[in-house]
Order: structure tokens, then C-alpha cells, then sequence
């Protein structure tokens, strides 16, 4: 099995023709990665949207609007702003987006383009998806930017596939135009879980007692990772150590079972953490085969980048690519752990930069 850094046929940030967002003229443009918990926003020059001017982080729930956190921002800014005042933004957020308006599922913000453009005295603004930002990021990644796991080539203008398990379970796609690529927005991780043998046909009764209906996001995301972990504990009567149940009281479980699982400290959390990994891969593979991706399948969220040696042991793999007549193409799929620090805020940008 091939792991390690990327290597592409051709870089993704070199289409056929110059990308239709590319500006000609430098401008300023501010980014926002719009989240529950944690608001990121950056400045970026229009002509290098890999790397920001300016980033700051802000606990979302301190403040009554995205408008005062970035009055807040530009104060903060100071001489920048003022010398290079945006004329553009672009916000990822981490809800629907209705009519470029959207209501945040975890906040009590509602975030209308219209209104932000008015009332920061920006020419353009875009909001998005935020997982539509972290496929926009995609088009702008390098082989630097990307572990690698398994795979042939990825082909340039080919389709791409972009999941990515956090706190929730995110897909999208990106399709090539012979110009650039545009994302088509997903809410896949919210279809049916589809279990491939008997251990998984147990894992989903247990999870329909609790949930009724099982998505793949109550699988494939942290949440999930510890149910997968409470399945094997309670019905599967693989004993729970008694220092792991103490670590979950003072800490993320999702963090406790992933960081034993990788130590190799502990076998309950060493088969929880196989399995997500298994799964993980069995439903990259859906959605690789959902678009014929042979641009690559990219794994973006909060998890993938923190269990890499577990990925790269087999599972992930033989999950992605264990579909019967269409093994042999799976095969020459590559997938890929997006390393960037802030995809979210570069899609972003990018977002901004294409209107």
C-alpha cells in the first residue's frame, strides 16, 4: 500500500485556463470561518489565498453578531484595515444557507449577505456552507498541504470527492467546468448507514435503540466514534478499563479513545477506533464511486489528521476499496488527509474571490 506526501499529475491550482476568480487588480479581502464554538476571520491579498495577512480567533458565543466581531476584528487590525480596507468577503458557516441568508445551528445568529454588505461597506460578500468552503479550499491545495493514502494518480479535471468527520459528518463535490472547478453541495452524511457484514448489522441495532434512525454522521464523527466505542463496551462485552472511564470524566472522550487507540494502551478503544476507520473508508468509497472521482478523495474535518498512523494500517483502505466488481478502480483512486492549518478560511476567501 502507497502512504505518504501527495504526488499529483498535475497541480490542482493549474487548470487548463486561468481560474475565473484570479483577480488582476489587488484588493483585500476578508475571510470568516463561522463556527458554533470559534469564529476565524483573516485578511488575504486577492493574488495569494494560501496564505492570510491576518488571522484572529474569537469564542463565537461572546458576542451578539458576526458584525461585532468584526468591528471588533478591524479594531484590532488597526493600520492594516485602514491601508488596505476589504472591498470583498467571503464567510464559511456552519449551517444552511437559504437565499444567501442562513440561520447557524448552534448560535443565535442569523447571517444575511445583503446586511453584511451594507454594514461593513464591502463591494461583494459571500456566505457559504462551511464544508462548501472546505471543498473550494481543495482547488487550492498543494502535494505540501497532503498526506496520501493509497491510490494511483489523481487526474487533474477529473471529479474530486471531499468528506470530512468532525463534529458532524461533511460531503461535497467538486466538478471541473474546462475552466476551473465548481463545488456541488452535499448533505451525504446524513443518508442511511448501510452496514457490509454482521459485526456492523450489530453496531446499527445497537444505534437504532438510542436513535431511531442512523445517518452515517452518527457513525463518522466524534460523537460517533464514542458510540461505535459504547457498542463494543455494552453489547459486544469487550471490558472497559477503569483509567480510560476515569480520563472520560475530565476530558473529550472521542479524544481519550483516539489517543489510546494509537498508543496501543487499550484494547476497547484500539477496536473502536479499527472499526471508524473501516467505516470511514466504506463511505469515502461510496461517494468516490457516486462521482467517479479520479481527481481524489479528500479527507478535511477535525479527525482524520489526528488518527493518521491508524488510516494508513489497512482498514481505511480495504473499506474504500472492497466494492466487488468496482475494486479495480477503487484501487487507482488516491485519497488524501488534507494537513492545512485553515481550509476553511482559505474556501473561504476563495469564495469571496469568485463572485
Amino acid at each position: 500500500m502507497m502512504v505518504g506526501r501527495a504526488h499529483l499529475r498535475a497541480p490542482l491550482t493549474l487548470p487548463v485556463h486561468p481560474p475565473s476568480y484570479a483577480r488582476e487588480t489587488m484588493e483585500t479581502i476578508l475571510a470568516g470561518d463561522i463556527g458554533g464554538t470559534n469564529t476565524r476571520l483573516a485578511l488575504y491579498d486577492s493574488q495569494n489565498l494560501r496564505e492570510p495577512l491576518l488571522m484572529q480567533r474569537y469564542g463565537s458565543g461572546d458576542y451578539e453578531s458576526l458584525q461585532t466581531i468584526i468591528q471588533r476584528f478591524f479594531d484590532e487590525a488597526g493600520d492594516l484595515v485602514h491601508e488596505r480596507r476589504p472591498t470583498r468577503a467571503g464567510f464559511g458557516v456552519a449551517g444552511p444557507v437559504d437565499r444567501k441568508i442562513v440561520k447557524l445551528t448552534n448560535l443565535p445568529w442569523v447571517i444575511d449577505e445583503a446586511q453584511l454588505r451594507e454594514r461593513i461597506g464591502l463591494e461583494k460578500v459571500a456566505v457559504v456552507n462551511d464544508f462548501a468552503a472546505q471543498c473550494l479550499a481543495v482547488t487550492q491545495l498543494t502535494p505540501g498541504d497532503l498526506h496520501r493514502i493509497g491510490g494511483g494518480e489523481a487526474v487533474a479535471g477529473q471529479p474530486i470527492a471531499v468528506l470530512g468527520a468532525g463534529t458532524g459528518l461533511g460531503e461535497g463535490f467538486l466538478i471541473h467546468t474546462g475552466r476551473d472547478y465548481v463545488v456541488v453541495p452535499s448533505e451525504g452524511g446524513h443518508a442511511d448507514f448501510a452496514p457490509r457484514n454482521a459485526l456492523e448489522m450489530r453496531l446499527l441495532a445497537h444505534l437504532t435503540e438510542k436513535f431511531t434512525r442512523v445517518s452515517y454522521e452518527r457513525v463518522l464523527s466524534g460523537h460517533g466514534l464514542v458510540s461505535i466505542y459504547e457498542f463494543f463496551r455494552d453489547s459486544e462485552g469487550v471490558p472497559e478499563a477503569p483509567a480510560v472511564r476515569e480520563q472520560m470524566r475530565s476530558e473529550d472522550p472521542a479524544a481519550i479513545i483516539s489517543r489510546n487507540a494509537l498508543a496501543r494502551s487499550d484494547g476497547l478503544c484500539e477496536r473502536a477506533l479499527d472499526l471508524f476507520c473501516t467505516i470511514y473508508g466504506a463511505e469515502a468509497g461510496n461517494l468516490a464511486l457516486k462521482v467517479l472521482a479520479r481527481g481524489g478523495v479528500y479527507l478535511a474535518g477535525g479527525i482524520a489528521g489526528k488518527i493518521i498512523p491508524r488510516l494508513e494500517e489497512g482498514g481505511f483502505r480495504h473499506g474504500f476499496e472492497h466494492k466487488g466488481r468496482f475494486t479495480t478502480f477503487l484501487e487507482g483512486v488516491p485519497t488524501f488527509i488534507v494537513m492545512h492549518p485553515q481550509p476553511g478560511l482559505m474556501g473561504a476567501a476563495i469564495a469571496a474571490a469568485r463572485i
